[in-house]
């Protein structure tokens, strides 16, 4: 055996631990196939869970397009832009420290290098709610497709200063 189908297997092994290490806590809740791939899995709309890190008692509700065939089931293949967000409150909420205005929670690659899926929250002080943006970006040009929701919160939310 020569040294470059070796070469190439731990590159191919390297991509897919590196893949396989960039997911930001995300729980999948369930998926739903949406076009039948010969080779590979099929594509999907996939539904994930984030936990709010900074706000015990929130979690949001991801769907997602999901590439499947030959390129999708060895994380080559770039998802779709398009994506729907739901966070809900799903418990007493707390705040173990103060929230800055605005803050990107989860990230998660929708590409092999230039693309991601973004959760972003913001505070909306004066309503008393948490903000919920997702959408994608690209390294040249990202896509204006995105998803908002709110959770309305029964106290003031504390801000960093």
């Amino acid at each position: 055996m020569t040294g470059l189908p070796m070469s190439r297997l731990a590159i191919a092994s390297a991509v897919l631990l590196c893949l396989s290490c960039s997911r930001s806590g995300a729980e999948e809740i369930g998926a739903v196939d949406t076009a039948f791939k010969l080779l590979g899995p099929d594509h999907k709309i996939v539904v994930e869970a984030y936990d709010d890190p900074g706000v015990h008692g929130v979690s949001c509700y991801v769907s997602r397009a999901k590439t499947g065939g030959v390129k999708g089931a060895l994380g080559l293949a770039e998802d779709t832009t398009d994506a729907s967000i739901a966070c809900r409150q799903i418990g007493p909420i707390e705040f173990p420290k103060p929230l800055p205005a605005q803050q990107e929670i989860f990230n998660e690659r929708l590409s092999l290098v230039f693309k991601k899926l973004r959760v972003v929250r913001m505070v909306d002080a004066k309503r008393n709610a948490l903000v919920y943006l997702t959408y994608s970006d690209r390294l040249v040009d990202g896509s204006p497709k995105n998803s908002i929701t709110a959770v309305a919160v029964d106290r003031p939310i504390p801000l960093e200063e």
